[in-house]
């Protein structure tokens, strides 16, 4: 170890905080919290409890002590629905179990795992002894893979307030049933112009959607328009995902920004929907990996031109977002070898000595948080660019360094960083998770 390296593990050990299991631990990440309207909390991988299990206790005292009305995930929008029904106290399950059931499209494990469970069943109970329904938190998803299921659920709710409406809706949306259930196969065949695209009909399908939540937002009905606006969002999903999966085949770049940009524009619809219903101004917690919420302009991935949640929240809301990531340097995770492959329970390397992971290590510290605006001697050097782990729904230890890593500058990247040295993999619901065939993200393998 160099001089210069062990001046610099020595001024993040003096910088650090330490968490040892006890209230305190996350009061600096309260304090840098204030009153921001957004905190993004992130995580190293798909698969490991000890981030889900920190993100939602951090989330449980914004909710709590600060007021927080809303999750909003990395997630699909019809399946966090179910869970949204369900917390506040509007749906037809019984358990917080039964409310996972939609996550069915591989990685389930994502969501239907024993800590995700735990937080719904905390949020159903918190809400049950809310005093009012503006007083709910509600649970929702950002992503745009679930294009057939948004189709669907857009009928169902059309079907029950305007049988016209709904005999429209089916008539543009029969455009994607040339393409069967396979989303890849549509962007293919319009993509290279083998078929005609569906953007004309699912944008007239947003259109008479946003008309309709207009009328229903003018007559003053919470409970209509919340319906209308589920179903507004749905159809905004499938408009999306239609843009999305055409251009999967025009670069990884391209439909890598069109999703985080419709994550993005979805959260600020929720701002805007929570805003209204609570008559003052919304605070909204998200969940989604390092790769979403660290500002990708500190990243080598923001040098190739890719935008992500972290920095469109930057600058849309200014001042008003804390990005908090996670990092480990060894331990399990929950994970698969290939797309659409079986859930494995993982063995994670020891990090590369050059990376932030490795550094941290090099502290000797098991767990600690670190406020990235107040540095102390470690500032300068901890903004030169590192290599960083991001591990997503596919590990491949065997390519780590080319699969895992890239390089970034911390500071710039989050405002705070818990970093665990050694964390266990989640658990999942079901053992084994079969191979299904589900809409798959542009980010494979590393499905992130």
């Amino acid at each position: 170890m160099t001089a210069s390296e062990r001046v610099l593990i020595d001024a993040i050990a003096e910088t650090a905080h330490p968490l040892v299991d006890s209230m305190e631990d996350l009061e600096p990440i309260l304090e840098l919290v204030g009153d921001a309207r957004l905190v993004l909390i992130g995580e190293a991988t798909h698969g490991t409890h000890d981030f889900y299990h920190q993100r939602a206790q951090l989330t449980q005292r914004l909710i709590v002590e600060k007021g927080f009305c809303a999750v909003a995930a990395e997630a699909d929008w019809p399946d966090a629905y179910r869970v949204n029904r369900y917390v506040r106290g509007i749906g037809k399950d019984a358990e917080a179990i039964d409310a996972l059931d939609d996550f069915k499209r591989f990685p389930a494990w994502m969501w239907r795992n024993a800590d995700v469970l735990e937080f719904v069943a905390w949020l159903r109970d918190h809400n049950d002894r809310a005093d009012g329904p503006t007083k709910k938190v509600g649970f929702y998803g950002l992503d745009l893979y679930s294009l057939h299921a948004s189709i669907t659920s857009v009928l169902e709710y059309l079907d029950k307030v305007d049988r016209e409406a709904a005999r429209r809706a089916r008539y543009r949306y029969a455009c994607f049933e040339h393409f069967g259930e396979d989303p890849q196969a549509y962007g293919y065949a319009t993509s290279f112009g083998m078929r005609p695209d569906c953007e004309r009909e699912a944008v007239m399908q947003l259109v008479e959607l946003r008309g309709r939540r207009q009328e229903l937002m003018a007559q003053g009905g919470l409970a209509e328009e919340d319906e209308a606006f589920e179903a507004e969002q749905n159809a905004n999903v499938v408009k999306n995902a239609e843009e999305y999966y055409r251009s999967m085949f025009e670069g990884r770049i391209s439909s890598w920004n069109l999703r985080d940009r419709h994550m993005s524009d979805t959260l600020d619809a929720l701002l805007t929907h929570f805003a209204r219903r609570l008559g003052r101004r919304a605070r909204i917690v998200v969940w989604a990996h390092n790769s979403h919420v660290g500002d990708a302009r500190a990243t080598e991935m923001g040098e190739a031109g890719e935008i992500n949640i972290g920095q469109l929240a930057r600058e849309r809301h200014p001042g008003e977002a804390r990005l908090i990531g996670f990092s480990t340097y060894t331990g399990t995770v929950t994970a698969a070898s290939q797309w659409g492959g079986p859930v494995e329970r993982k063995q994670v390397r020891p990090a590369l000595t050059a990376s932030y992971e490795g550094l941290f290590h090099r502290t000797g510290a098991a767990k600690f948080l670190l406020t990235l605006r107040d540095l102390a001697e470690a500032a300068g050097a901890l903004r030169d660019p590192r290599l960083e782990r991001a591990i997503g729904v596919v590990y491949l230890p065997g390519t780590e360094r080319v699969s895992h890593y890239f390089h970034a500058q911390l500071p710039s990247q989050f405002d705070a960083l818990i970093h665990l040295d050694e964390t266990r993999a989640v658990e999942p619901l079901e053992r084994i998770a079969a191979s299904e065939r589900g809409e798959p993200p542009e980010t494979y393998p590393t499905g992130m």
